[in-house]
């Protein structure tokens, strides 16, 4: 589905980003998320052509500051091992035990 963006294409294959991302999408799914895909970028492009010349980039309406606290550690705040590994869901020896980040299709 090509999009127009300002002096740009975009060809997204929504059956191709759907497979890397493992996810098995009916057709009606893929012409959904299609359609979605195609509004945002057309969002996106009214966006970049509004004229900005003039306008001081920010990255908050209004001005702010950090307020930082000291970083202090004490015994209170530290736990031992023994009790972090008790908490947790499941351990092998001094070790966290996690389920596979990357299966095998």
């Amino acid at each position: 589905m090509p999009v127009n963006l300002p002096s740009v294409t975009v060809e997204i294959n929504i059956s191709h980003v759907a497979r890397l991302a493992r996810l098995e999408l009916s057709d009606e799914e893929l012409g959904t998320y299609g359609r979605q895909c195609r509004e945002l970028l057309e969002h996106v492009a009214r966006i970049q052509a509004v004229d900005t010349e003039g306008v001081e980039p920010t990255s908050h309406p209004f001005p702010m500051t950090n307020r930082f606290r000291e970083d202090r550690v004490t015994p209170e705040t530290v736990l031992g091992r023994e009790e972090v590994l008790a908490r947790a869901p499941d351990t092998e020896g001094p070790f966290f035990r996690v389920p596979p980040a990357i299966e095998e299709a």
